[in-house]
C-alpha cells in the first residue's frame, strides 16, 4: 500500500442494512406493546378493585352463625345496597366488622320469637326453611319488637349461636350501614351459585 492510500472500510451489504433495520424496529414496536400491555393490566386490576369494593363486594364468610346457608370460608359476592326485602341474605357494617345476616323484617313491622325461637312478623309465622334448628338465642330486646324506621330485623340461620338484631348489642341495622345483598356462592366451587 502507498503512503497515501486510505483504510479499507467495511460497508455492510443492503441485506444486512435491511436486517438491521428490521431489528430496530422490532425491538422499538416490542417496548412499545410491553408497555401497552402493562398500562392496560395495571388499569383493568384497578377497575376490578374499583367494582369489587363498591358494586360487587367480594367477602369471605368468618363465622359460624349463617349455617347450614353458607360456612367459614365460603368466599361470596355481595351486589351493592339495593332496597332489602324479607330473606335476603345481607352483609352489613358492624364495629369495624362486616357481619352477614338474613333480614327477617324492615322498618314498622312487628317482631315476635316464641319459646322455642319460631319466628312470627306482624302476627304470621315465617317459613323459614333456611333454618336447621330452631333457638331462642341471645335475646335480651322486650317482644313483640317493633323494628324502627330505616332500619332491619336481622338473624342469623343458626339461631342457637347467632348474636344479631335480637342482642342490644347488635340491634337493628341502620340502612345506611347495609353493603349489599349476598347473591352468589364462589366459594368453594363444588357450592358455587346463588345464595337464597
Amino acid at each position: 500500500m502507498s503512503k497515501g492510500s486510505s483504510k479499507n472500510v467495511y460497508m455492510p451489504s443492503v441485506e444486512e442494512m435491511e436486517m438491521e433495520l428490521r431489528s430496530y424496529n422490532y425491538q422499538k414496536s416490542f417496548g412499545r406493546v410491553l408497555r401497552n400491555v402493562i398500562v392496560t393490566i395495571i388499569v383493568v386490576a384497578a377497575l376490578a378493585v374499583i367494582i369489587a369494593m363498591t358494586l360487587l363486594p367480594v367477602l369471605q364468610v368468618d363465622g359460624m352463625s349463617m349455617s347450614n346457608t353458607l360456612m367459614r370460608d365460603d368466599i361470596v359476592i355481595a351486589i351493592s345496597h339495593t332496597d332489602c326485602k324479607t330473606n335476603d341474605v345481607v352483609a352489613f357494617y358492624y364495629d369495624n366488622n362486616i357481619l352477614i345476616k338474613r333480614v327477617i323484617a324492615t322498618s314498622g313491622q312487628w317482631v315476635d320469637i316464641d319459646a322455642d325461637g319460631r319466628v312470627y312478623v306482624d302476627g304470621n309465622k315465617l317459613e323459614e326453611p333456611y333454618v336447621a334448628e330452631y333457638a331462642f338465642g341471645d335475646c335480651d330486646i322486650a317482644l313483640p319488637y317493633q323494628v324502627p324506621d330505616g332500619r332491619y330485623f336481622v338473624m342469623g340461620d343458626h339461631r342457637a349461636t347467632s348474636i344479631d338484631s335480637r342482642n342490644t348489642a347488635v340491634g337493628c341495622v341502620a340502612d345506611e350501614m347495609i353493603i349489599g345483598r349476598v347473591a352468589l356462592r364462589l366459594w368453594p366451587f363444588e357450592s358455587l351459585g346463588q345464595v337464597k
